[in-house]
Parts: C-alpha cells; structure tokens; sequence
C-alpha cells in the first residue's frame, strides 16, 4: 500500500471516528481521551501530509472555513417541535471541524514547505 492510499484510509477512518465518538456522545475517560485525541490528530496531520493535494490549498482552507462559519448556526435548522436535526448537524460539523483542523494545518504547511524549498 502506497502513502496516498493510506493516507486516504486515515482521512475516512480519523474522520468517521470523530463523527461516531460525537453522535453517540461516547464518554472517555482521562487517558483514553487523551490517547484517543493525540491518535485522531496525528492521523489527520499523516493525511495532510500524504493524501492532500498541495496544490490546492487554498480550497482547501476555504471550503474549511466556510464549514467552521456555519457549524454552530445549523442547531437551529429543521427543528420539529422538541426534536432538531439541527442539533445532530451541529454535532456531526463541529465534529469534522475538530478532526480537520490539523489536516487543514498541514496541509497549509507543506504547501508552503514546497513553494520555499522546492521539493
């Protein structure tokens, strides 16, 4: 298995995890949620760093920011009586933000990396 392929895997799993652990408001403890973070992180920084296309990195950022601008206002959306979806939304956003902000970061790096040094 190439780095592209695994770094694709590690974007879906690092990105379903977060969105499971969000929904199902699964509870870690001290320890496990601290491993389980640095384990989220350092796979979405391994994606950033062989699955992004560098190039398009300022998309990238964009369609980001764009998400982090409307993850908290959707709580409001589709609500039916004392049941929101909005709510779930909100969740599962705020979730794919988390995880995504270090791919985004990483990804903003190594194009920088590469327009400095050239490789």
């Amino acid at each position: 298995m190439d780095t592209k392929n695994l770094g694709r895997w590690l974007y879906l799993l690092g990105g379903l995890a977060t969105i499971v652990i969000a929904v199902f408001e699964i509870s870690l403890d001290g320890d496990t949620a601290n491993w389980v973070t640095w384990i989220l992180m350092l796979a979405a920084v391994l994606a950033g760093i062989w699955y992004a296309d560098h190039d398009d990195a300022a998309m990238i950022g964009l369609r980001y920011l764009v998400l982090v601008s409307v993850a908290g206002a959707l709580s409001t959306w589709l609500t039916f009586g004392d049941f929101s979806v909005g709510d779930y939304i909100t969740t599962i956003a705020g979730a794919v933000v988390t995880f995504l902000g270090p791919y985004v970061l990483t990804v903003l790096f190594m194009r920088w990396f590469k327009k400095q040094f050239g490789s």
